[in-house]
């Protein structure tokens, strides 16, 4: 005889409930056998939250590919995308003054948002941006002599970096053959002005020079971050501001200038160690810079083989990092980092997911505005005269 069939877990305790019948109400289902039954439904697992509120209204927009703190990230991705500006140029007479500090609290920086000239200096910085919208830095472009002076300036900047050498010291950061850098850079920063102002813009050096000196990072910290970087974008500005760089100019301005400035800044960076200034860490952008990342991504946008995964491709880094910034950016990242991209850079990784390059250079014009321009932490050094008015 054989022996009985193995019973199920379920099938241990026996089946003792009463099914309903038309006469008695039912309070459940049994689990078994799905009939109708008089007893009492298990209360509700510890799981469900019937207090918990329902949840939000869906907004039909893509996830952010921004690691920053949920309270930022969905501001940022509403606000609207900063539109180019005509930059206006002064008319005597000039009242040029020495710069100062004037932003001190969240509610200065709320002001100085609210302000035209706000609205102006960062349209110009996307007025930048555009200049450079699908060109390589190499294309052919209007090229002043103001804007070769100011290149062959930064030329100039880089030598000295060549003839000052790194001291020998034990601390990783902030080697102090910076400060004799930087001291050459002050006093000699007015006669470089004087070489491209004409003789009824000479008295403004009083109010460009500051910017320009803190355009290379702080002396005494040994540091550069990305306020110093907006400091520069400030002396180009004032620059404008006196018609001494016209929007002819502009693609030469990105092409020429920064990108000398930006080779002088990795330089200094390299040998004499600067700390990053305000660094986020992982979850920055970069550890210094920002507006190379904007340029950068304009110069791709519409580009028929190069999309922002193509970052991920070495290959493409190699070839092509020469040509255009944000490529440039890439690879000096993974060059000085190491590790997985992934891991030690997780928000360009994540902006690598991003379907085109217009989507990122928009993003990244917001996240400028967001991360550094309303930042008091960054703007508290930034300078106010009367090129770059405090309204």
């Amino acid at each position: 005889m054989e022996p009985p069939p193995p019973q199920s877990p379920r099938d241990e305790h026996p089946h003792t409930h009463s099914h309903s019948s038309t006469s008695i109400p039912t309070t459940g289902t049994c689990c078994k056998c799905g009939g109708a039954t008089t007893h009492a439904p298990p209360s509700q697992s510890p799981t469900s939250w019937p207090d918990l509120s329902s949840p939000p209204a869906y907004r039909p927009i893509r996830a952010p590919a921004l690691n920053l703190p949920p309270n930022n990230t969905q501001a940022i991705i509403l606000t609207p995308v900063p539109q180019s500006q005509e930059v206006p140029t002064i008319t005597p007479p000039f009242h040029f003054q020495i710069p100062s500090k004037k932003i001190t609290s969240p509610d200065d920086i709320r002001k100085f948002h609210d302000s035209p000239t706000s609205k102006n200096f960062l349209g110009f910085i996307v007025a930048l941006s555009e200049s450079i919208r699908g060109r390589k830095i190499s294309d052919p472009c209007h090229e002043s002599a103001t804007v070769s002076n100011i290149a062959s300036i930064i030329e100039n900047l880089s030598l000295w970096v060549d003839q000052i050498p790194p001291a020998q010291q034990s601390s990783r950061y902030g080697n102090i053959s910076y400060r004799t850098w930087h001291e050459r850079l002050t006093e000699n920063a007015e006669s470089f002005m004087l070489q491209f102002l004409p003789e009824d813009l000479k008295p403004s050096t009083i109010e460009i020079v500051p910017y320009f000196t803190d355009s290379f990072g702080n002396s005494s910290r040994i540091d550069y971050g990305t306020g110093h970087e907006t400091n520069f974008a400030a002396w180009l500005y004032c620059l404008a501001r006196m018609g001494i760089i016209k929007e002819e100019d502009y693609q030469a301005v990105v092409a020429r200038v920064f990108v000398k400035y930006l080779d002088l800044m990795r330089k200094l960076q390299l040998v004499y160690c600067l700390e990053p200034a305000g660094s986020h860490g992982v979850w920055g952008l970069d550890d210094y810079h920002f507006l190379p990342f904007i340029f950068g991504s304009s110069q791709l946008i519409d580009h028929k083989y190069m999309k922002p995964k193509s970052i991920h491709n070495e290959d493409i880094l190699d070839n092509f990092s020469s040509e255009y910034m944000y490529l440039s950016c890439i690879g000096f990242i993974k060059k000085v980092k190491k590790g997985p991209f992934a891991e030690h850079s997780p928000l360009l990784d994540d902006i690598s997911a991003v379907p085109n390059w217009k989507k990122v250079n928009s993003g990244m014009l917001k996240m400028y505005k967001a991360e550094v321009l309303e930042k008091v932490p960054i703007m508290q050094h930034f300078l106010f005269g009367w090129l770059i008015k405090w309204e």
